[in-house]
C-alpha cells in the first residue's frame, strides 16, 4: 500500500494519476490494452522523445509498467544526479497495431533513447526532431559516436538496473527482455552494473528488423489475458 502511495504522489506531481490497474491482452506483437496510462511528458531528469508524439497519444503503457518507469527515474535522480534520459514510443491507450512498430500492442513495450554525453562530457538529451524522426533515424558508428555525441553506457546501465529493481516491487513490472545493438553489448557489460545486467536480464542476441543502436527496446512482464 505504501509503495502505491509513493508512485501515486510521483504521478500526481507530474500531472498524471490513475485510479485502476490496466488490463492487457495477448502479446506485444498481437494484443490490446484496457485502461492504458500516459507517461509523464517530462520530469527532473527525463523527457519524452516528442511532445507532439505524446499529444497524439503514443506514450501510453500498462499501469504497472508506468509505475516501474516513474520509480526508476526517481531512483536515478538520487543515484546519478545530472544524468538526462529520454524515453521513446510506447503505445496507444487501447493498444493494438502501432505503426511502424511490430510490437508495442499490449502496453508492455517501451523504447528508451540511449543516454548520451556531449563533447565536454556532459549528459544531454538525445536530439530529436522531424529531420531525424525524433531520434529514431540517428545512426551511431562502430565507436558508439554520432557527431559530437557518444553513448553513455554507464548511464544506460544504471537505468536498466533501476528498472529491474523497480520491477521487483509489488506494483511494478519485471523486465522480460531487452533489445539493443549486439555490437554494443560488450561496452554495456563493461560498465559498473554490467555483471549485474548479464546475470539478471535477458538480452536479444540475434538480428532484429531495426538496428536498435539509438534506442533500447524493453518488453516488460505482466500477466495478460488471451487476445
Amino acid at each position: 500500500m505504501k509503495s502505491w502511495l509513493i508512485i501515486g504522489l510521483l504521478l500526481v506531481s507530474s500531472g498524471y494519476a490513475y485510479a485502476a490497474e490496466s488490463v492487457c491482452y495477448g502479446v506485444p506483437a498481437n494484443g490490446r490494452l484496457k485502461g492504458g496510462v500516459k507517461l509523464p511528458t517530462r520530469g527532473r531528469n527525463f523527457q519524452a522523445y516528442s511532445e507532439a508524439g505524446a499529444m497524439l497519444g503514443r506514450t501510453h503503457a500498462h499501469s504497472q509498467v508506468v509505475a516501474s518507469i516513474v520509480k526508476a527515474y526517481a531512483d536515478l535522480q538520487r543515484s546519478v544526479p545530472g544524468k538526462q534520459y529520454v524515453y521513446g514510443e510506447t503505445g496507444l491507450a487501447e493498444g493494438g497495431p502501432f505503426k511502424p512498430h511490430k510490437t508495442h500492442q499490449n502496453g508492455l513495450s517501451v523504447d528508451f533513447m540511449v543516454p548520451v554525453l556531449d563533447a565536454r562530457g556532459r549528459s544531454v538529451p538525445l536530439p530529436g526532431g522531424v529531420s531525424n524522426r525524433y531520434g529514431y533515424d540517428i545512426e551511431f558508428d562502430k565507436n558508439a559516436r554520432y557527431r559530437d555525441l557518444r553513448i553513455d553506457f554507464e548511464a544506460m546501465a544504471e537505468h536498466l538496473y533501476a528498472l529491474h529493481r523497480a520491477g521487483q516491487r509489488d506494483d511494478g513490472a519485471k523486465i522480460d527482455r531487452v533489445i539493443f545493438a549486439p555490437e554494443f553489448l560488450p561496452k554495456l557489460f563493461a560498465s559498473r552494473r554490467g555483471a549485474y545486467l548479464r546475470q539478471h536480464l535477458e538480452f536479444t542476441r540475434g538480428k532484429v528488423w531495426w538496428r536498435h543502436d539509438e534506442h533500447y527496446h524493453v518488453d516488460f512482464q505482466v500477466r495478460c489475458h488471451r487476445r
